[in-house]
């Protein structure tokens, strides 16, 4: 939450547009979403009402397969808002999948998208807390609430009686280690950016140099 996906999406849809290459940027507010498999339940926001962790990922991936074959011939490259690590693998977590659920549902995944060659930026932060303490400070109480409100009510957070602000820090601290695991793992492309310091700058020096787009100007503070 609020590590920058957004904001690294914009950049790099932007730099492709001003390097004469169309982007397709999908936020993850799009609606409807090319891959997120919860948007087609009726409870989207607990999706463990309705179905299960095998369910869910099967969704998900075929959602993810079904993307892949309709932009592999196109000229647009799609430049995703944080859907990997995000999105239905957030709900996963909360279903209390294993690890091994987990990085098999990321390899399969993995499989769909390899021939699109993307490249993977992972946004990490070393201190959790720090960060969701910054950003819950940022975007203030009412939004803190709606964190809370969802993502403890999920099965993972009930078991572990997780509450509040700490519960909701101690949630996303366990997400990060899982993720590093996950990202480690990961059979694709990848830059890793540890952005605490909010250099966005140096961030995206890093991430358009990477995808050969350096030339191009930076737009994000």
């Amino acid at each position: 939450m609020g590590s920058g996906k957004s904001t690294t999406m914009r950049l790099v849809a932007k730099a492709l547009a001003e390097a004469g290459r169309p982007a397709l940027a999908i936020h993850e507010r799009t609606d409807p979403h090319p891959v997120r498999a919860t948007d087609e339940l009726r409870h989207w926001f607990e999706p463990w009402l309705e179905t299960t962790v095998q369910g869910l990922a099967g969704r998900a991936v075929s959602r993810w397969a079904s993307f892949a074959e309709e932009v592999r011939g196109g000229a647009a490259v799609p430049v995703l808002d944080g859907q990997l690590f995000h999105g239905d693998l957030t709900h996963l977590f909360l279903m209390e999948a294993s690890f091994d659920q987990l990085a098999a549902y990321c390899e399969r995944v993995a499989g769909c998208i390899a021939p699109l060659h993307p490249l993977v930026v992972y946004l990490r932060q070393e201190d959790v807390e720090r960060a969701v303490r910054t950003i819950c400070a940022e975007r203030g109480d009412a939004w803190v609430k709606y964190q809370v409100d969802w993502k403890l009510k999920g099965p993972l957070a009930v078991r572990r009686r997780l509450s509040g602000l700490d519960g909701l820090i101690a949630l996303y601290e366990e997400y990060r280690t899982l993720t590093d695991a996950l990202f480690d793992r990961l059979s694709l492309d990848k830059i890793v950016i540890e952005n605490s310091e909010r250099d966005w700058k140096r961030y995206d020096r890093q991430i358009l140099g990477r995808l050969g787009l350096d030339g191009a100007p930076t737009t994000c503070s």
